[in-house]
């Protein structure tokens, strides 16, 4: 974990806490040493946080400097928690990382018991893919990103192959299914290609600009998705 993370935890793990909060329950939220908390809180005592208490006692925040917290009803919990294990089970590496660490914050931040009724959840995720399987989804996130062109290796359907030039736009899981959406130099239209049939990828040393004609906004146009909620800019 970051430190810029620890430290985050340790200020909202605080809030609105009456009773000081010790430290080695501090290193067990977070993973480390309660070395490692002593130095943090001091970092941010040094820094002017208003933290109170000391080594052996606990700490809390100063009286009268708290804000009020993040606060969520059990439905909007349960909500992203079980949205937490979908990413967890569906997406590649890098996503889960995050999933996982934006939960933690969001359980520093929690009360106890609406922290047990949002883990009660019986809404579950469960996958078999692979280690192998999570890295392609990272590395055509990654491509997309920076507007890397693709060179694919592609199998249809029926096993025939052909390798596709493609600008990529964008990723879309369809319960069970990941597709790549993009713009196809070879039939000079939009298509969609399943990651699982990508024999093997590789960039071409291009990187690809999106027009109107040809960019997320027409992609997501031309296969009937709502966008009026999305942010395209």
């Amino acid at each position: 974990m970051r430190r810029a993370d620890r430290l985050f935890l340790i200020i909202h793990a605080l809030r609105g806490r009456r009773t000081a909060v010790p430290a080695r329950q501090l290193a067990q939220t977070l993973a480390v040493s309660v070395r490692t908390v002593y130095r943090d809180v001091a970092d941010l005592q040094l820094s002017g946080v208003p933290i109170e208490g000391e080594a052996g006692v606990g700490y809390v925040l100063r009286k009268g400097s708290d804000i009020p917290p993040l606060m969520f009803n059990a439905d909007e919990l349960e909500a992203l928690v079980v949205g937490t294990r979908f990413v967890k089970a569906f997406a590649g590496q890098r996503l889960q990382r995050g999933a996982q660490a934006a939960l933690l914050k969001i359980e520093a931040v929690l009360p106890p018991d609406l922290r047990q009724r949002a883990n009660r959840s019986r809404i579950f995720a469960p996958t078999s893919r692979t280690e192998a399987a999570a890295t392609v989804i990272d590395r055509l996130h990654a491509a997309i990103t920076a507007h890397h062109v693709l060179r694919l290796d592609y199998r249809d359907e029926s096993g025939r192959t052909s390798v596709r030039e493609v600008e990529p736009l964008c990723l879309a899981f369809w319960g069970g299914v990941w597709t790549l959406g993009t713009w196809c130099r070879l039939r000079i239209a939009f298509r969609n290609f399943r990651p699982d049939r990508i024999a093997g990828f590789e960039p071409t040393g291009e990187t690809c600009e999106e027009t109107s004609g040809r960019g997320l906004a027409a992609y997501l146009h031309a296969v009937g998705a709502e966008t009026d909620a999305l942010d395209l800019s």
